[in-house]
């Protein structure tokens, strides 16, 4: 049955089954058998109705993932556009080399840029996947660390590894992060670097200063593509350091194959009460 709905060769040896036919039919069988696996830990039996189940469920989930152009799943789901907004960023970020992406909370900026960023590089179009995010507090002071340099950076990069791990398996992350495919790193650490043929997302972008922000830009090295996120209603900078991403964003539109994109409060696709209290601060 596997091989008649996806056109796929599987082969089961031992534990394992194997599977090889196109990437995107492979997905969707692989897909498929993650959510068999998951239904038989809860239920320790399979039926007809079961497997038929999961089998369209996947399909389904391929058929989307291929409408928005990203090919990465989360939970069994395909990745792909919520809103209009969203699918006008996921085209920005596949058609340019530049793109920010200025929205709310819960907008879906740093989640899309990830899952393009991961389709890219499982189709081999990119060799690495590198991630910044400036480390700065929002709004209280934590002290000193403690821990070496990976633990008392950890915390700012925590939603850039939660994002990565929703849709690449954590032992595949960490064997990425062994052989430097991906790299999740401080904003700090990018001084005097060169990246050809990569993705760099930069979150959090609105609490760089005007240099940092210059600093990073021009690390965008050959076949490479560079995404820019952040919330201008967000920054955590002094009151009198004027912000990178605010300045960016004026000073660089108009230049071809840099995109800017806005998501708005519609965008906003975390708990339903997120839209509402975003709407409530605005207000005052």
């Amino acid at each position: 049955m596997l091989r008649e709905a996806f056109g796929v060769t599987a082969v089961a040896r031992g534990n394992e089954i194997k599977l090889t036919g196109p990437s995107a039919n492979v997905d969707m069988a692989a897909v498929a058998l993650d959510g068999l696996q998951k239904k038989l830990r809860r239920q320790e039996y399979l039926s007809t109705d079961d497997v038929s189940i999961a089998f369209r469920d996947a399909q389904i989930a391929g058929d989307a993932g291929s409408a928005s152009g990203i090919d990465i799943y989360s939970r069994g789901h395909a990745v792909h556009a919520k809103t209009e907004g969203q699918q006008r960023y996921i085209d920005a970020m596949f058609e340019h080399d530049l793109t920010f992406c200025v929205g709310p909370a819960g907008s879906g900026k740093t989640y899309l840029a990830v899952a393009v960023a991961a389709s890219l590089l499982k189709r081999g179009k990119v060799r690495r996947l590198i991630l910044a995010r400036p480390a700065v507090e929002a709004g209280e002071r934590l002290g000193f660390l403690p821990g070496d340099l990976a633990a008392k950076v950890n915390p700012y990069l925590r939603p850039l590894f939660d994002a990565l791990n929703d849709m690449i398996d954590v032992e595949q992350v960490k064997r990425f992060m062994m052989n430097d495919v991906i790299e999740v790193i401080p904003l700090a650490f990018m001084r005097g670097r060169t990246l050809n043929d990569s993705v760099i997302i930069l979150d959090e972008a609105q609490n760089t200063t005007v240099s940092q922000m210059l600093m990073f830009l021009t690390r965008l090295g050959n076949d490479s593509k560079m995404i820019v996120t952040g919330d201008t209603s967000q920054v955590d900078l002094p009151p009198d350091t004027p912000s990178g991403l605010v300045d960016a964003l004026d000073r660089l539109k108009g230049i071809k194959q840099i995109s800017q994109v806005r998501l708005e409060k519609t965008d906003i696709v975390r708990h339903r009460l997120v839209q509402n209290i975003v709407r409530a601060y605005e207000a005052e």
